[in-house]
C-alpha cells in the first residue's frame, strides 16, 4: 500500500490503535485491517459500492462497527489494490476537503 499511496500528494503513514493508516491534511483516509483495505467515502458512494460490488463491505475494524462513511475493500492479492486508485484518490480527496466535525 505504501508504494501505492505515498506517491499521491500530501499523503503520510502512520500507525493509528495497531493499524496501518494513511492520511492527508492530518485526517485518515485509508486504514490497513486485516486481510482488507478500509477507506472514507461519501456516504452515498459507500452506500452504492456496497450494493454493487461483492469485495466492499462495512468497515469494521477489530470487529467494531464503523460509521456509514467508511467501506472496506477485500482483494486476494495485494497488488489488485492497484485497481482501486480511482476509490483511493476519491476518498483523499473527499477527506482532504471535509470540514472538521
Amino acid at each position: 500500500m505504501d508504494a501505492l499511496l505515498l506517491k499521491l500528494p500530501g499523503v503520510s503513514a502512520r500507525k493509528i490503535n495497531g493499524l496501518d493508516a494513511y492520511f492527508v491534511k492530518d485526517k485518515m483516509f485509508v486504514c490497513i485491517n486485516g486481510a482488507g483495505v478500509g477507506l472514507r467515502l461519501p456516504v452515498a458512494a459507500a452506500t452504492e459500492l456496497q450494493f454493487s460490488r461483492d469485495n466492499i463491505v462495512p468497515f469494521q475494524p477489530g470487529g467494531m462497527a464503523s460509521t456509514r462513511e467508511w467501506i472496506q475493500i477485500n482483494r486476494a492479492e495485494a497488488i489488485d489494490y492497484e485497481k482501486d486508485l480511482e476509490l483511493f484518490q476519491t476518498s483523499l480527496d473527499f477527506v482532504k476537503s471535509a470540514r472538521p466535525r
